[in-house]
């Protein structure tokens, strides 16, 4: 008899037969009645008659529970038939009339198969017998079903058995945060309260309410909506958004598989069209907005975006957006049809307190999940360690992945199993192994003896087991500060001695600290050091940078080197000196090169040469190296970035230049400095007064070049003297010691005698070029001649070789 109907049903009521049918021999019954085909279709996986239920009826979450609820109530307890199975099925009267109204309800809708939908209409017919009274009672009605049924459909019809899948695009290719929130598997959303309240101020409008949020990768923007989905499920939203639910599209299923052209077109015109069908009730999140561009386009296709537009245009579909500033520039903007139907949320990066806060909120599901514990330290230096030294990256993100790390390597530790509990398990692996071969081979001596073996070795293994047990109870699972610091040794390559020391303890020895690389010019490091610490304590204005700073002095006394020695000493790296070249910046054009080329000149999707590198690490020291080549214009730019401490792009995009120092060089005032040290002695031993006098002179000579309102906003203007024939010497033991470290890494030893040194110091001393002519005699004197009896293979790893003076020429002896 059901064979008849088998072949006009869709494989969607096929299941649900199959499952209500289980049922039924489960109750131990022979006869399909209507009550067990509404059991199956609610049922099964993925039920098409549950969200047809939950869409006609949103106010009562709980209809279908409800309904199947009710038909098992109203099942007799004692069973009709006893060892009934499947084979033996029959169906009863009502079952035959409810597949005949079926049937009529598709020839309606213009179906070729009865589906699930129009066998719930048929369910819901007097005709049917005691089921759509049940359903009656509970106030589900025969029309409300149907227009929900029929949005739902979107002018589809069923005219393959497979084809009721297609309608369940919801299901298939988007992930329901609200029920994930309701089940509280949602983290939770710590300090966005205003930008959730703006979020649902767009949500809320009339019209173009649809928010995209915009930011840098990290900032928390995809947790926003999460926060939004929460808010819906603890019903803290306005009366409009209460019963809404919020589904992220997962664009990577939505395009798997589509291989036939027209496909995906297909596939997104289900989607759309049932969240259309939902009239209202279903707001979709696209993360990553910028990949509905251009996606499904190729081979003639139609994109994403283009399907979408109308819908969001009528108000039929209410759409949120995540995407990031430059994604959202390059595809967003560029079709203007698109990014008017987007009210824009800008989402800018916590601050170090507001990080601090949201690992607070977060650390008890770390904790549960490494079963490990959180030091308010811990999550402080998370926060300010991630600022600090992972430039390349946004808060909170980073400060999240550093504590995760840290509670993964502090678990794993106390978990590891002890080399000496390893050692004896595999001893005993092998002995039980040899045991085998000799019980296999009647050996069977060898085989007690074995066992006598084993069991001494199980001895001595629960033994170290124990003593594992006691060792772990005493160790300690908190994750602290130095754990912290050790991940981001790991992670930056910067010695963890480095990181540990406090910043008062450096800033207290920056003097000593930067003369360990600048010889000499005592005045400069003085006064960029005074710089820094006014800023350290917080007396610096908070607009500004850190320090402004030119550099004024002969070539070769170290400039560029206390710039070097300021980016190792203040970030610890010295690659994150940032340095332009302004003798490249001479032209009026070459401005753009700096802030980014206007629209429709080349390289305007390149940025600017200075902007991308600060707002990539906002902790940097900039130097500007031989500034008065610069084009005058580029000194307007520079105005506002000293006056404010920001720019702007050519992309329109505000780059902040408040934690950067700024750093000018220039060899003005050159001859001045060199007429005042033979006037008056002025080098290492010079006194406040004279380096006063030449300052002055040298200032004079910078007005007649820079213009004073660039002079003005500087914080110090600083003068590097010529260098002394003693600190020449002093170089040249420093220019030896990195030779000796370089060296060192080839496992090959210097040693430099004091009258090689001398000697060099006296042939290399230049008053008008610096230090470099002392680099060059060092490597033509010293390091060709080691290079070249590395490369013949006379020096050796492990040799020991000194460079000596005598007879008025350079001695090499190795040994070992």
């Amino acid at each position: 008899m059901l064979q008849q109907y088998i072949r006009h049903l869709t494989e969607k009521v096929i299941e649900g037969l199959n499952i209500g049918s289980m049922e039924m021999v489960n109750l131990h019954q022979n006869v399909l009645t209507p009550d067990f085909i509404l059991v199956g279709l609610l049922e099964q996986e993925d039920s098409i008659l549950v969200k047809l239920l939950e869409q006609a009826y949103p106010e009562d979450k709980d209809i279908s529970d409800k309904v199947l609820q009710k038909v098992f109530d109203s099942q007799s307890v004692e069973p009709k038939v006893k060892g009934a199975a499947i084979h033996h099925i029959q169906l009863s009267k009502e079952t035959e009339i409810c597949f005949e109204i079926a049937m009529e309800e598709a020839r309606k809708f213009g179906d070729k198969f009865i589906g699930v939908g129009v066998v719930f209409l048929a369910l819901l017919n007097p005709r049917v017998g005691t089921v759509a009274s049940l359903l009656a009672e509970l106030g589900i009605k025969y029309n409300k079903v149907r227009d929900e049924y029929e949005l739902m459909r979107g002018g589809r019809a069923i005219n393959e058995k497979d084809a009721e899948g297609k309608f369940d695009a919801l299901s298939q290719y988007t992930t329901d945060l609200t029920d994930l929130a309701r089940k509280g598997r949602l983290d939770p959303v710590i300090g966005r309260e205003e930008e959730i309240e703006r979020l649902i101020q767009i949500l809320s409008r009339r019209k173009k309410n649809n928010p995209v949020l915009i930011g840098e990768p990290g900032v928390g923007k995809t947790v926003i909506v999460d926060g939004l989905a929460q808010s819906i499920a603890n019903s803290e939203v306005p009366r409009s958004l209460m019963n809404k639910r919020v589904k992220v599209l997962e664009m990577s299923e939505l395009i798997a598989g589509a291989k036939m052209r027209g496909e995906f077109e297909e596939r997104m015109k289900a989607l759309k069209d049932e969240i259309v069908a939902a009239r209202g009730n279903i707001i979709l999140f696209i993360d990553e907005l910028h990949t509905i561009v251009s996606t499904g386009a190729g081979a003639g296709g139609v994109d994403a975006s283009n399907m979408l537009k109308a819908a969001l245009a009528k108000g039929q579909l209410q759409c949120i957006g995540a995407t990031t500033t430059d994604e959202y520039k390059k595809s967003i903007e560029e079709d203007k049809a698109l990014a008017r139907r987007f009210q824009p949320i800008l989402v800018h990066e916590p601050s170090i307190n507001q990080t601090i806060e949201i690992l607070n909120g977060l650390k008890t599901r770390y904790e549960e999940h490494h079963q490990i514990h959180f030091t308010p330290e811990a999550l402080e230096s998370a926060a300010k360690l991630s600022e600090k030294h992972i430039t390349d990256r946004a808060l909170p993100d980073k400060a999240i992945d550093l504590i995760d790390e840290a509670g993964s390597q502090k678990h794993l530790a106390l978990i590891h199993i002890p080399p000496v509990i390893q050692k004896l398990e595999n001893e005993k692996n092998k002995l039980m192994q040899q045991q085998k071969e000799y019980f296999s081979e009647q050996k069977f001596q060898e085989v007690a003896e074995i066992r006598l073996k084993i069991l001494d070795l199980d001895k001595t293994l629960g033994e170290a087991k124990e003593k594992w047990k006691a060792d772990m109870t005493q160790m300690d699972d908190k994750v602290t500060a130095e754990d912290i610091e050790n991940v981001v040794a790991t992670w930056t390559g910067i010695p963890v001695n480095r990181i540990q020391e406090s910043e008062g303890e450096k800033l207290m020895k920056m003097e000593e600290n930067l003369h360990k690389r600048v010889i000499g010019q005592n005045q400069a490091i003085v006064a960029v050091s005074n710089a820094i610490r006014r800023n350290r304590a917080g007396l610096k204005e908070k607009n500004k940078p850190v320090g402004a700073f030119l550099f004024l002095g002969p070539t070769g006394v170290g400039k560029t080197e206390l710039a070097k020695a300021l980016a190792e000493f203040l970030l610890d790296d010295e690659n994150r000196l940032i340095r332009l070249d302004m003798s490249e910046y001479m032209e009026k054009h070459s401005v753009s090169k700096i802030i980014g080329s206007p629209p429709g000149y080349v390289g305007y999707d390149e940025g600017g040469q200075l902007t991308e590198k600060v707002r990539r690490q906002p902790y940097s020291v900039i130097l500007l190296d031989e500034i008065e080549k610069a084009h005058p214009d580029v000194f307007n730019i520079l105005l506002q970035l000293l006056d404010d401490g920001r720019l702007t792009d050519a992309h329109g995009r505000e780059t902040s230049f408040k934690n950067a120092i700024v750093i000018g060089t220039s060899n003005i005032g050159s001859s001045s400095i060199s007429r005042t040290k033979k006037n008056i002695g002025f080098g290492k031993a010079d006194t406040a007064q004279e380096y006063s006098q030449v300052k002055a002179l040298v200032l004079s000579e910078a007005k007649k070049l820079f213009k004073p309102e660039f002079l003005n906003r500087l914080d110090d203007l600083i003068v590097f003297h010529t260098l002394t024939r003693e600190e020449i010497r002093e170089i040249a033991d420093l220019v030896v010691n990195n030779l000796n470290q370089r060296m060192g890494e080839k496992q090959i030893i210097l040693t430099v005698s004091g009258r090689a040194k001398n000697q060099l110091a006296q042939d290399g001393y230049n008053e008008t070029f610096g230090a470099r002519p002392l680099k060059r005699l060092i490597e033509e004197q010293i390091e060709n001649p080691i290079s070249f009896k590395i490369i013949n293979g006379e020096l050796k790893s492990g040799d020991h070789v000194t460079v000596d003076y005598v007879k008025n020429e350079y001695v090499f002896k190795k040994s070992k």
